[in-house]
């Protein structure tokens, strides 16, 4: 008797848990549901506050605004003194978006405007194998190049200015160098730097034939991404010198090839003032300034990037300024 006495008491103790257990968790899903419905409630509040004619009058007046603010698109074009001349996104207000975002917010005005970037036509891969000597002059962008072929001594000031003045640059390696300081290579990669080829004894690729030319670039290229796993896009010729070969092949490796807006000449051991003052007077949008690890360019290397400032321009690296990607309108 007090056995089954026993059992019923436990049963009952069972029901009760499972009770307290559903309603529990039934009260949870109620809520959350509740929730999301007095979510959505204030999102149809906020859109029913608006009347029909508002919103046609408002789709009409983002229709009629887009119209004003659309920027074509700038094809990627070869000019005849600076070869190939990367393109440039138009841009253009993404009418729905501005639409459902003004709904949403339960107002007619201001109106908030979404915008999206539309790519041109013709893109620098489309023009085929070109040099590329400067990026698109609508773009207030520049670019510093650091050819690196010898000397280690100077690249720490270097790294450390970059840092501190926020700039990432583009160093192009020599193969020959990589291979012997790939440590130093995966400091500068790690400091955020983009990494690109620069052949491999530095040769003066126009009086190699076909074959060399193209081992020239392979060898380095497998090394950047041997020792670095970095997916490259860029070829800098030594000393500027090529030919139509040296594009070709380049290409043909999957890379374009790179000359120089504006050179510091740093090897001929200007004063830092002078390749400041230099810079200065010769920046120009989408400009690729020519540097390389020495003394002068170290002492220089911070007014450069001021003074490049000072004129409003964003610092980059030859990726980003070559890109048809736009820059925020505050830089523009």
């Amino acid at each position: 008797m007090m056995r089954m006495r026993n059992k019923i008491i436990g049963l009952c103790a069972s029901f009760i848990v499972l009770f307290v257990f559903i309603r529990l968790n039934v009260g949870g899903i109620m809520d959350y549901i509740q929730a999301v419905k007095g979510q959505e409630a204030v999102v149809t509040g906020a859109e029913s506050a608006i009347s029909d004619e508002e919103k046609a009058k408002l789709r009409e007046t983002i229709e009629a605004e887009a119209q004003q603010r659309y920027v074509e698109p700038i094809d990627a074009r070869i000019d005849r003194v600076w070869k190939a001349i990367p393109g440039y996104n138009g841009l253009e207000v993404d009418v729905e978006k501005t639409y459902q975002q003004m709904l949403a917010s339960g107002k007619t005005s201001p109106i908030q405007y979404v915008y999206k970037e539309i790519p041109p036509k013709i893109s620098l891969k489309d023009l085929g194998p070109w040099p590329i000597y400067k990026g698109n002059p609508n773009k207030k962008m520049i670019a510093i190049m650091v050819n690196v072929a010898w000397g280690n001594e100077y690249l720490p000031a270097i790294l450390d200015t970059f840092d501190k003045e926020n700039v990432k640059a583009t160093f192009f390696l020599d193969g020959s160098w990589l291979k012997k300081y790939p440590e130093v290579a995966k400091q500068i990669q790690e400091r955020g730097h983009e990494i690109s080829n620069h052949a491999y004894s530095h040769p003066d690729m126009k009086t190699l034939n076909r074959q060399s030319q193209y081992t020239q670039i392979s060898r380095t290229e497998d090394l950047i991404k041997g020792t670095l796993g970095a997916q490259n896009k860029w070829f800098a010729p030594p000393s500027g010198s090529y030919n139509q070969t040296t594009v070709q092949v380049a290409s043909e490796q999957g890379l374009m090839t790179v000359m120089w807006t504006i050179d510091t000449v740093d090897w001929r051991k200007p004063s830092p003032d002078w390749i400041i003052q230099k810079i200065s007077s010769k920046l120009e949008p989408g400009a690729l300034i020519l540097m390389h690890p020495t003394a002068s360019s170290r002492d220089a290397l911070t007014g450069m990037i001021r003074e490049a400032k000072r004129q409003g321009y964003a610092l980059g690296t030859v990726s980003e300024t070559l890109s048809p990607n736009r820059l925020p309108s505050a830089v523009e």
